[in-house]
């Protein structure tokens, strides 16, 4: 009896082993199969993002070659603080990755760089000197009356009377590359209209219904609005880009609160009318 129990109690404990070694090959094994998967994705991942980069470098060449500049004057290192004009090259290095990725890209000119100014120092700072060096812009410190004809070029700015009505793919648009936090209005006006330039404004009043604050939109805002109007030439799509914060939506288009208003009295006059008529 004590020899069939050993023998019992033998091949139940060779089952559990045999049973441990089964799930712990199968771990193994699912284990593997995991770290074989995850190496995969991330070879795919490494694959598709080089390819990725590779793609986004060509059209960046094609648009240094062929595509319309779009000019960020760097002028204004003297009317911003160090916070602001750090703030301004953040939004210019965002500004730069959208229109890298876009489908047809800018071919972006930083005009007025000076070579010893705080501009140019924070933007290698936060590239990097390679990456700066090899970056596909035109970095230049020449204006861009020196490197475009005036009559080509329309200032860009909140400020100005005249209305941008639709998008022109033979003129050079210019930004003006600063953050001002103190909202001194009209600087780059005045500027531009010391140069004769033509200025515009985005059609935010004729599009939007604006609730309050400074019409003024951040360097990268701007470059996702210029982007997809010069992709569809539609307002509409264009202006999704300014914070919803700032508006209450686009004009014409009926709040949903006063349709639900409409739609209950419209309920209240059938019943009315129902009533009157037993």
């Amino acid at each position: 009896m004590m020899f069939l129990r050993s023998r019992s109690l033998a091949l139940s404990c060779f089952r559990t082993s045999i049973r441990a070694f089964s799930s712990s090959r199968g771990a193994g094994k699912d284990a593997s199969e995991e770290k074989e998967g995850k190496l995969k994705n991330t070879f795919l991942l490494r694959f598709w993002s080089s390819s990725a980069d590779r793609v986004q470098s060509w059209r960046a060449a094609q648009a240094m070659r062929f595509g319309q500049p779009l000019v960020y004057d760097m002028s204004y290192e003297h009317h911003m603080t160090r916070r602001e004009m750090e703030n301004t090259v953040a939004q210019l290095m965002e500004s730069e990755g959208w229109n890298r990725r876009a489908a047809d890209p800018f071919h972006l000119h930083f005009c007025g760089l000076q070579p010893d100014g705080a501009y140019l120092h924070e933007l290698r700072r936060r590239y990097g000197s390679e990456t700066w060096d090899r970056l596909m812009i035109t970095a230049t410190e020449r204006t861009y009356l020196e490197v475009f004809p005036q009559q080509d070029l329309v200032y860009l700015t909140a400020d100005s009377k005249q209305v941008l009505q639709e998008f022109d793919h033979s003129k050079v648009y210019i930004i003006g590359a600063m953050v001002d936090r103190s909202i001194h209005s009209g600087v780059s006006l005045a500027n531009a209209k010391r140069l004769r330039l033509a200025t515009a404004r985005l059609p935010l009043d004729e599009h939007l219904d604006w609730e309050c604050g400074a019409k003024n939109l951040t360097l990268d805002q701007m470059m996702r609005i210029l982007i997809t109007l010069k992709h569809t030439g539609c307002w509409k799509k264009a202006l999704e880009f300014v914070p919803k914060r700032k508006h209450a939506g686009f004009t014409g288009v009926t709040k949903s609160r006063f349709v639900r208003n409409d739609s209950s009295e419209t309920h209240k006059n059938k019943r009315l009318y129902f009533a009157f008529k037993q």
